[in-house]
């Protein structure tokens, strides 16, 4: 893991491996970039990851700051410090949202843009569900405990093995003296709620910006943040647009399914 401090004093986390093609990796709202951790094997060229600021190894900068503008504005800056001018994204949820941000804003830089189980219409359900959790730490003491309540709970998911829960609670909490914590700042809460009492803006122009790049959606069959009406729209306004419907995972799905692996190869191929 590596380190960029930027203007504002931020130290944002980063990961950058392989050659070629730049793609930067960019996780959803609560998530590190671990977030890719399953889907890696199965990526080629250059991959990029950071931790948004707030997350895993970078500075908690508060609240206001927690906004996929920003975060825009800051994947940017990593870019300009790599010296990397093109690339293409990978966003899963969040990183979606800031993906069609980059879209809109520099369209000129963008090789692509493949959404992991998100587009410009985000389903009330789902941030009712996210805002449940959110900003909380887990009441389960173990990481044991833990993978036993993501099974439990994660509804919409089926067929997982117990061993990849195991990995979920570890990637998703830190054993600390007082119990498992979350790994970012818990103000991401304010954010995000703040988000969800705003008027929801329409996100279809951000999607638009994207006409002519190579274009990919991985969506869990029993998502609940991302409707088949969604994405039969995205097809109709991107006709070359991959899609990829994953059984038995709901939001988001980890992306070594069969089904994601041959979307992101497909993906690949149309960047190059």
């Amino acid at each position: 893991m590596k380190h960029l401090t930027l203007p504002d004093g931020t130290r944002l986390a980063y990961a950058d491996q392989g050659q070629g093609t730049p793609l930067l990796c960019l996780a959803g709202l609560t998530r590190t970039m671990a977030d890719f951790t399953y889907a890696k094997p199965h990526l080629s060229g250059r991959i990029i990851r950071m931790d948004y600021r707030g997350r895993g190894g970078s500075s908690w900068t508060g609240a206001a700051t927690y906004t996929v503008g920003q975060e825009a504005q800051d994947a940017l800056a990593l870019m300009d410090h790599l010296g990397v001018k093109r690339f293409a994204v990978l966003g899963t949820s969040r990183g979606g949202l800031i993906g069609m941000v980059l879209a809109h804003l520099v369209r000129d830089r963008l090789l692509g843009l493949c959404l992991n189980d998100i587009g410009p219409v985000i389903e009330r359900a789902g941030l009712a569900r996210i805002a449940d959790y959110v900003g909380r730490n887990p009441t389960a003491k173990t990481f044991t405990a833990y993978a036993e309540v993501l099974a439990r709970h994660s509804q919409g998911f089926a067929n997982v093995p117990a061993a990849r829960w195991m990995e979920e609670a570890q990637k998703h909490a830190k054993p600390e003296a007082e119990g498992l914590q979350i790994t970012y700042d818990p103000a991401l809460r304010d954010s995000f709620m703040a988000g969800v009492a705003a008027p929801a803006g329409d996100a279809w122009p951000l999607f638009d910006a994207c006409a002519g790049l190579p274009m990919a959606v991985i969506r869990g069959a029993n998502s609940d943040l991302l409707s088949a009406a969604t994405v039969a729209e995205m097809a109709s306004r991107h006709p070359r647009l991959i899609v990829a419907n994953v059984p038995d995972r709901a939001h988001v799905p980890f992306l070594d399914e069969p089904e994601s692996v041959a979307a992101l190869a497909a993906f690949q191929r149309a960047l190059s």
